[in-house]
């Protein structure tokens, strides 16, 4: 198989986002829900990361914003954990201790970048396709070290993020022309795959 390109993931490939939200979290939990011992921090990031309110996916789908996403995930973990109501009067607190925790904990993974300049040297290119905003992953990948990948498509660009094929389609026709019957892979912490070249 000939590959012409890869089109890498950033949260959970390339940075250690779980670990981000955990510092963050932590934080949170210490500040805002003090009567929730530490030893179940590890249930109060499994209950972030998965989402229950599909607040994030709607994010995704282009129905909400980012902000708005992260207010009503923090409601509902306070909802969940016994915590005070998080109102759009009280969000901007939270959400300085939790994003300014998050931001200072972004890391990339220890192989991350060796695997990148391993894929760059064989002649392969590289970018990037994201759920999150594009300038918010740029931001990401300097803070981690990874500043030369590419953000060929955020969230933003299209309006929507993956799995839409459409994402993958236009991240591979940011490297156009490519050649008939090769492929380009795109890499996530749920799957790996690839995509033919030729454009739909």
């Amino acid at each position: 198989m000939t590959i012409d390109g890869i089109l890498f993931d950033v949260d959970d490939t390339l940075v250690d986002t779980k670990g981000a939200f955990a510092a963050a979290l932590a934080a949170v939990r210490a500040e805002y829900l003090p009567h929730v011992p530490p030893e179940r921090e590890p249930e109060i990031l499994a209950h972030w990361r998965t989402d229950p309110g599909g607040y994030y996916s709607s994010y995704t789908r282009g129905e909400t914003d980012h902000v708005t996403q992260r207010r009503l995930r923090a409601a509902l973990l306070h909802e969940t954990y016994g915590g005070a109501p998080v109102t759009e009067a009280s969000f901007p607190a939270w959400d300085a201790l939790f994003w300014g925790t998050f931001e200072k904990s972004w890391s990339a993974h220890e192989d991350a970048r060796a695997a990148v300049d391993a894929v760059v040297a064989a002649g392969i290119r590289v970018g990037v396709v994201t759920n999150a905003a594009t300038e918010l992953q740029e931001h990401k990948l300097r803070m981690a070290g990874l500043a030369d990948l590419p953000v060929l498509v955020g969230v933003d660009t299209l309006g929507f993020g993956k799995p839409d094929p459409r994402v993958f389609l236009e991240g591979r026709g940011c490297w156009a022309p490519t050649r008939p019957g090769r492929r380009t892979w795109a890499t996530s912490p749920r799957w790996t795959r690839w995509r033919p070249t030729r454009r739909a």
